[in-house]
């Protein structure tokens, strides 16, 4: 970087805390009205800026960097998750990506074993007909949901967060089975009682409850076809606390509808309005408007480890969570 000062925009409010760090250490251009920046206006803030502080709701594809000039050099992500960057145009423009990976992962992990338990025992149910004035004192028939002990977890993608939901998942009682790109350290595999399945397909078949725990990539898209939907049993349970394009929501929603499968627990929604009211709908589907980080400590987290990636770069140091499109 040069000795001038180092400009940074930040495209949405962050904690008071690290907004406090950030006008302190940099020239930053700070978000007034926690509003998604038009393409636009991101644009115009890459052409004035060295660093962009972004987040999952800005679009950063080859159109944005094609026309953001040669000024910019860091886009310092707040989250973990890159999939709303276009990794090969960044680089290609000289621009390097970092995100802020492993801070959120046991805030993750607890939602989704919240999900996980709130679905089989339809806890979001009950409050409803609470709410509805539909109980009317106990029953021995009334409201019955499936117990997790002694039921099959298959996890896709054993990562950070991945093994986190593992570890939980054993305490409640549930034998852990995974599916990843890469079988993990045996030691770890040990330790957390987990069998592997190279076959995503066979495991499928064989697991009670689903936990989808990997980045969302070309690869992973749609990873939970409609065909890969139907190899689950009916009494089967899908929980989602990463990204909506890994599963086929709208084949999700048809199955559950006929009976095909026995409920979801989705923190992430497809964007389209239709599958999303049809999900909702379902009294056996519970869905939150993407929580899984969403406490105070995994924000602040976040925002000290991007800060550290910013001043690294600007210091002329590789910053530590430099992502790397081959390693995802």
């Amino acid at each position: 970087m040069t000795d001038t000062p180092c400009k940074i925009t930040v495209t949405r409010r962050l904690p008071a805390e690290i907004e406090l760090r950030l006008a302190d250490l940099f020239d930053v251009t700070l978000c007034q009205d926690d509003r998604p920046m038009s393409p636009e206006d991101l644009i115009a803030a890459a052409r004035d800026s060295d660093v962009i502080a972004s987040t999952l709701g800005d679009r950063l594809n080859a159109e944005f960097f094609a026309s953001a000039g040669d000024r910019l050099k860091l886009v310092a992500n707040f989250g973990a998750g890159v999939d709303h960057i276009d990794l090969k145009a960044a680089i290609s423009h000289g621009v390097t990506v970092t995100n802020t990976p492993s801070v959120l992962a046991e805030d993750a992990a607890d939602m989704a074993m919240a999900l996980i338990l709130a679905v089989p025992r339809r806890l979001v149910e009950g409050v409803k007909a609470l709410e509805a004035g539909k109980f009317t004192g106990w029953s021995p028939t009334w409201m019955l949901g499936h117990s997790v002990r002694g039921k099959k977890l298959g996890i896709i993608g054993l990562g950070r967060v991945g093994q986190a939901v593992a570890r939980r998942a054993r305490a409640f009682g549930l034998s852990v089975h995974y599916h990843s790109r890469n079988r993990i350290n045996p030691h770890v595999e040990n330790e957390l009682e987990a069998t592997y399945w190279e076959s995503l397909d066979q495991m499928l078949a064989r697991v009670d409850i689903v936990s989808v725990n990997c980045p969302h990539t070309p690869a992973t898209y749609h990873l939970l076809s409609a065909r890969r939907l139907k190899l689950l049993h009916p009494d089967a349970f899908v929980v989602n606390v990463s990204r909506s394009e890994i599963i086929d929501e709208a084949a999700l929603a048809e199955m559950i509808e006929k009976g095909q499968l026995a409920g979801a627990g989705l923190d992430v929604t497809n964007p389209s309005p239709t599958v999303s009211r049809r999900l909702m709908r379902l009294p056996n589907v519970v869905m939150l408007p993407h929580m899984a980080s969403a406490t105070r400590e995994s924000r602040l987290d976040m925002g000290e480890r991007m800060l550290i990636n910013i001043k690294m770069f600007i210091d002329g140091h590789k910053p530590p969570d430099r992502v790397i499109p081959e390693f995802l």
